[in-house]
């Protein structure tokens, strides 16, 4: 999605990096369609402290989580802002299936949460606020409330634009799998052909540009055509699972101080879910903010202004 820039901004470094899980690639035993499966090492970009000095006071590391076909750039301004505001590590992650993480056919919560959890504890890290937006955000509920989070990981969760209730995922990120799927069968071979096939799905401009971030670069010899880096048979195959969720309120909850972020537009957090939210989350908080459902991208001063805010708060 499109996101704010500011040159004073574009001087925080990065360090670009995947955590190794015992070892795991994208080996046929990794690509099967069952639960449970081990963690997958995930892709990262990380802004490192500002002032590193023993006698610093700033908050605990932020770990970013985005949502369905997003990525860990689409984040990459907003983490600069952060950074700025909190003087704190920023981590910017690419879920499995997603941006430069390995791809793995199980696309349940609870293996999303044991990623991050897994990632958590390959970095050493510990009072993290923990900020998902919409798939990203039951991600991070996830694995807010996961049996196996050690409890000096997390300190602060913000969940963006998203609730733990369950229900049928939105008919638009169907359409958008149909639409990138097209693409390839059509096997374009410039990001003008791709665009002018989703032109004919989604009418908003940077809808389209944010779905075309995930197309690889331009093509090589060896594949003459536009392909998407995104796995989209295994997320075609897994689209149905992620209205899902693997707890209920009455066997599991999260007693950490947690923010909500709604999109005054947006339905994916309403009257009914609230209460959902509250049971699973009995310390939560909510804002609203005038936008849709992606709210940092169409409001990214006074979101990372409200959720700084928050996170900074004793």
């Amino acid at each position: 999605m499109l996101q704010a820039s500011s040159r004073a901004l574009r001087n925080a470094s990065f360090i670009r990096g995947n955590v190794s899980v015992n070892g795991l690639g994208r080996s046929a035993a990794s690509l099967r369609w069952a639960h449970n499966t081990a963690p997958v090492g995930l892709a990262f970009e990380e802004i490192p402290a500002k002032d590193p000095s023993p006698d610093s006071k700033f908050p605990g590391p932020l770990v970013i989580v985005h949502g369905l076909f997003g990525s860990k750039q689409n984040w990459r301004s907003l983490a600069k802002r952060f950074h700025q505001t909190l003087h704190a590590p920023i981590y910017s992650l690419d879920l499995r299936n997603h941006g430069q993480s390995p791809h793995n056919e199980v696309m349940d919560y609870t293996s999303l949460a044991n990623d991050i959890i897994e990632f958590c504890k390959e970095k050493s890290l510990k009072n993290i606020n923990l900020l998902g937006h919409s798939l990203g955000g039951k991600a991070v509920m996830a694995a807010a409330l996961s049996p196996d989070l050690p409890p000096e990981v997390l300190s602060k969760l913000i969940v963006v634009d998203m609730s733990p209730a369950r229900g049928p995922i939105s008919d638009e990120f169907k359409t958008y799998l149909k639409a990138m799927k097209e693409i390839e069968h059509k096997r374009v071979k410039s990001r003008k052909e791709a665009d002018d096939v989703l032109q004919a799905y989604e009418p908003d401009v940077s809808v389209r540009q944010f779905l075309l971030t995930n197309l690889d670069r331009a093509p090589t010899g060896a594949t003459p055509h536009q392909k998407f880096r995104i796995p989209l048979d295994i997320l075609d195959k897994g689209i149905d699972g992620i209205g899902d969720f693997p707890y209920e309120p009455d066997h599991r909850k999260w007693e950490g101080k947690t923010l909500f972020v709604k999109g005054s537009k947006s339905k994916y957090i309403n009257r009914r879910n609230i209460p959902i939210a509250k049971e699973y989350f009995p310390n939560m908080e909510m804002i609203t903010l005038e936008a849709g459902h992606w709210v940092h991208a169409e409001q990214p001063v006074e979101f990372v202004n409200r959720v700084s805010e928050f996170i900074l708060q004793p």
